[in-house]
């Protein structure tokens, strides 16, 4: 078979299942175009994107000036690696540090190394700042966290399917329950040896879990307060997708080390950064960490157009507008219905638990069939629905789409 050859879904997700690793379980959907909010199938079948790829896509499948600012670059200058300096790499620095009010960026390709390249950071700011007993650094994490899944971050996972045969697993993490500021205050008294702490303002592959009000700021008074880096991981949850620029902007915190990703190209690029103030971000020196493609004139040209989009077509204020819409509508539908039990989220990052165990087949079935009234969603951990459509979405198209859930939903009820 020609690769330009057209070829059905069927052709596609056989080509896949032959030749391609088996570590994912997609929706049995083949995408070829996508425009906005929507995307189309190879068959021509349209449908409303209601996972933006898990959030890189806040900014809209496709936006002309992120592809434009993408095709320019790339006919002028791809990559230099980090052995040369490039014109662009530095602006790109200036602007998002600027942006997020830090004084440093350290740029990298995607979530998982970005949050790999926190931990150093945080480790050795531990040993050098701190003052900690070299190798003795510790982290404390958040059960049923999702921070990736390369071998350290999965080291201090709690997913069996995460885990399994993956061993041995690197040390030096403290496991503590979420949301619990208790758990976090003992942690860090009971232990000399912490250097950070690294959560998610948001969970949201365990399920769109949101913290109890005041909980981030009180996270970061107690690290504050025993000299420990509240490093915030906002791959998912940053970039305008809970309503404000960043989800720890709903409290008022700044972070000691930022983690970024997805949506800092808006889905065109692989782009992830670290971001942190000079007495941190000072500890990396040369020959400390690096990239190849770390920077490139490509992800930096990207992403200062894919930032530039969130400020002027004002994504976040639209994400909180249409967040609370979505979760008033399905809230009243709720109401009268069995088969969902509740509905969490803030902004446009939401989730239903649907009222079924966490093996059965209901929130998988649910979005099959969501799929063949023309709207994708997926399922995480069993029973729970995750929404999370582009934030240019408008409202007339958030209504059609919670028309489409909720009829859905209703033949299942």
């Amino acid at each position: 078979m020609s690769v330009l050859e057209r070829m059905t879904s069927e052709d596609a997700i056989a080509l896949e299942d032959r030749y391609g690793a088996h570590n994912y379980h997609p929706l049995p959907v083949v995408l070829q175009k996508g425009e906005g909010v929507f995307v189309w199938d190879v068959e021509g079948k349209k449908y409303y994107d209601f996972l933006s790829a898990y959030s890189a896509i806040n900014q809209g499948h496709c936006h002309p000036k992120i592809i434009g600012a993408l095709i320019e670059q790339a006919q002028r200058l791809t990559l230099t690696s980090r052995a040369f300096h490039n014109d662009l790499l530095g602006r790109y620095e200036k602007y998002a540090a600027e942006t997020f009010g830090f004084d440093k960026l350290l740029p990298m390709n995607t979530g998982a190394e970005a949050v790999e390249t926190a931990l150093k950071i945080c480790r050795k700011w531990a040993y050098e700042k701190k003052g900690i007993d070299e190798n003795e650094a510790q982290i404390i994490v958040c059960e049923n966290n999702f921070h990736g899944r390369t071998t350290t971050i999965i080291s201090f996972s709690n997913d069996p399917v995460a885990r399994k045969n993956f061993g041995p697993f690197t040390k030096g993490f403290v496991k503590i329950e979420y949301d619990n500021l208790g758990a976090l205050k003992d942690a860090l008294e009971n232990n000399a040896n912490v250097g950070g702490f690294l959560v998610e303002p948001i969970q949201g592959e365990a399920g769109v879990y949101v913290p109890s009000e005041g909980y981030l700021r009180a996270a970061k008074e107690l690290c504050e307060k025993h000299n420990v880096l509240f490093i915030a991981d906002e791959v998912q949850t940053g970039i305008a997708r809970t309503g404000r620029m960043l989800a720890v902007d709903h409290e008022n915190i700044r972070p000691d080390i930022l983690i970024l990703g997805k949506a800092l190209s808006g889905g065109v690029f692989p782009v992830s950064a670290v971001l942190a103030n000079d007495e941190v971000m000072g500890v990396i020196r040369p020959g400390n960490h690096g990239s190849t493609f770390g920077g490139n004139p490509i992800a930096c040209a990207v992403a200062m157009a894919a930032l530039e989009v969130v400020k002027e077509e004002g994504l976040a204020e639209n994400a909180k507008e249409l967040g609370e819409i979505f979760r008033k509508e399905m809230g009243k539908f709720i109401e009268g219905c069995e088969i969902v039990k509740s509905i969490r989220g803030k902004g446009l990052l939401n989730a239903i638990l649907i009222n079924d165990t966490e093996d059965s087949s209901t929130a998988w079935d649910i979005c099959m069939a969501l799929k063949e009234n023309g709207l994708l969603a997926k399922p995480t951990h069993g029973n729970i629905i995750r929404f999370a459509p582009p934030l240019v979405m408008n409202e007339s198209q958030l209504m059609d789409c919670i028309s489409i859930i909720t009829k859905t939903l209703a033949r299942f009820s």
